[in-house]
């Protein structure tokens, strides 16, 4: 007879769309850190590959991408019903204040030289505070 251990909790996951190379590893450096399993893509069209069989509690997108633009990504998240609510971040520069106009997306942050900071206080604002360790079942 089998002896089984508690029930394994499986953590969160979170997509990370960007088409550079430092900002994705940052980012999902980060979000392993705090717990998630990350899933990355350098661009909508890679990141709707992921999404065909994975379901992220959570997008993090830049908005200016070869392929598929973040705007475009997030109208085919949108525009579906099994993705459409999943919460999206975007992560994009400072210089593109026009992304602010995005308004499907929950929260907008910057990539700059906080950007750890911004990403812990909207991660605690969209999953509660001290989300450290909840992204695990912790």
């Amino acid at each position: 007879m089998c002896k089984r251990g508690p029930p394994s909790i499986m953590p969160m996951v979170a997509l990370v769309v960007d088409d550079s190379m430092l900002i994705r590893y940052t980012v999902c450096r980060f979000l392993e850190l705090r717990g998630f399993a990350v899933e990355s893509a350098t661009n909508g069209v890679e990141a709707l590959e992921v999404l065909a069989r994975v379901r992220p509690a959570v997008i993090v997108t830049d908005m200016q991408m070869p392929k598929m633009s973040g705007s475009e990504l997030i109208t085919a998240v949108k525009g579906k019903p099994e993705t459409a609510e999943i919460p999206i971040i975007i992560l994009a520069n400072r210089a593109s204040c026009s992304d602010k106009s995005e308004t499907r997306a929950r929260f907008h942050i910057y990539k700059d030289i906080d950007t750890e900071a911004q990403l812990a206080n909207t991660l605690d604002e969209l999953f509660g505070q001290s989300s450290q360790g909840q992204a695990a079942g912790k």
